[in-house]
């Protein structure tokens, strides 16, 4: 564990940063641990995905069913964006977290709550369930007390707005599954299957969608080398419309009213299509030549618009065939969270070896095996990276078709290509750091010499 400093203004910094890393930025082990456990939950989510494969064809809302989507939500997607807003929001804001300690508890909370909810449901376990939705509630109230400091900051551009949207949803969504979980337990309202669609627009888009987006407009001119003006009227558009038109869908749905959930639908679209349109706009003026990442982020953007395809086929069957309107839900439910996880896994292989390589660096370790400059390429396998993106790509793909068609080999094969993924991402971004501390020559760290750029 990296040890934190306390500056004098207040808030929790890395005390053995290397040169060239930001003042503010946290201790390495904080997002690691976010991800590190995402990658545990992306393995856990895929073998879920195969045991209950037979059970989705015939249910979707099956008990053991509704337990692997929490996984892939909770353990996978949430975890893996709270690493990324532990390590953004405070190199964004340029203000730190509060506490180190506090990043490590929310962590430790939120791998409890992720993991005790979906084997609760899974395995009709109250108690445990009603562990996981406690954890929850006191994981997301220390993540706000940790990040709001920074979040409070101005000027900072749309990524910092969609970032207190993100934090707000991701308190709304929280308080709402703790409010199904006591209905579950003690039957304290009369929940409708509408509020729970409405509490999963919220996760997935005011929440998770929206950090992502956030994110994203931070990192696409970082890794594709494409600075745009950061306040382009798309980027500030999509921070916007997204969580605003989720949150006046999720309210149409919980009142039962058409009208403004058609309109809060509209709006969430016109959200998502400045989402593109700047992802667009990035591609289209990057000066890094194509690569990996680029394929992740398009990849990513296909499943975005996979899901509103079948969402748009499932309003258009579903009062005729209710049954075959349902799947098609399901099925787009899986492809929208592709859009977030393939955005992840591809986000992961770029963000792990910068922070991999910063503390390398404050460690001493400033060349690699072969005696040149250490740089992120020396991090992981680029021959694994592209297996990985075979095998995020092809589960997405398999388990949106197999929801969509009801089909339990698709949804097999799903489970068994997202597991691999989650194995193989973690070991290829955790064995290339270890070995390049383990075999590549250490220098003294030398406080008045500057460090070398890192090659890519």
């Amino acid at each position: 564990m990296a040890p934190a400093a306390t500056e004098p203004g207040g808030g929790a910094t890395w005390a053995q940063r290397p040169r060239g890393v930001p003042a503010a930025v946290p201790a390495p082990g904080v997002p690691l641990s976010f991800l590190g456990a995402s990658a545990l939950g992306l393995i856990a989510t895929g073998v879920a995905w195969f045991v209950v494969a037979a059970r989705a064809a015939h249910d979707v809302t099956a008990d053991p069913v509704v337990a692997a989507v929490h996984l892939g939500v909770l353990a996978t997607l949430a975890m893996g964006l709270l690493g990324a807003l532990h390590q953004f929001v405070p190199v964004i804001t340029g203000r730190p977290l509060r506490s180190t300690g506090a990043g490590y508890a929310s962590c430790a909370l939120w791998i409890a709550a992720s993991w005790m909810l979906p084997l609760g449901i899974g395995l009709s376990a109250p108690a445990v369930t009603g562990l996981g939705g406690a954890s929850a509630g006191i994981a997301v109230l220390v993540v706000s007390w940790n990040l709001w400091p920074a979040l409070r900051v101005s000027g900072k551009g749309p990524a910092v707005t969609a970032m207190r949207w993100s934090l707000a949803g991701a308190v709304l969504t929280t308080y709402l599954g703790v409010a199904f979980v006591g209905d579950r337990q003690a039957s304290w309202f009369a929940l409708s299957a509408r509020v729970d669609l409405a509490m999963g627009v919220l996760g997935m888009f005011t929440w998770l969608g929206t950090a992502y987006v956030g994110v994203a407009s931070k990192l696409w001119p970082m890794f594709l080398l494409a600075h745009l003006e950061s306040r382009a009227r798309s980027v500030r558009a999509s921070v916007w419309l997204v969580p605003v038109g989720a949150v006046v869908l999720a309210a149409g749905l919980i009142a039962a009213l058409p009208v403004l959930a058609d309109s809060g639908a509209v709006v969430l679209a016109a959200g998502l299509a400045a989402h593109l349109w700047a992802l667009g706009a990035h591609v289209r003026r990057r000066r890094r030549a194509r690569d990996l990442h680029l394929v992740f982020v398009l990849t990513s953007a296909a499943s975005l618009l996979g899901g509103v395809a079948l969402a748009l086929g499932a309003a258009a069957i579903e009062s005729a065939h209710p049954r075959a309107g349902r799947d098609l839900v399901a099925g787009a439910m899986a492809l929208l969270g592709g859009w977030l996880l393939v955005a992840v896994v591809g986000h992961a292989h770029k963000v792990v070896p910068f922070i991999a390589w910063s503390l390398l660096r404050a460690r001493g370790v400033i060349a690699n095996p072969r005696g040149q400059a250490l740089g992120f390429a020396d991090l992981y396998s680029a021959r694994w990276a592209r297996v990985s993106y075979l095998t995020i790509t092809g589960g997405v793909a398999a388990l949106g078709l197999g929801l969509a068609l009801a089909s339990p080999p698709l949804t097999r094969l799903a489970g068994i290509l997202l597991a691999s993924t989650g194995a193989v991402v973690g070991v290829n971004l955790a064995l290339g750091p270890w070995r390049v501390a383990h075999a590549a020559p250490v220098a003294a760290a030398a406080s008045g010499s500057p460090d070398p750029a890192p090659t890519r």
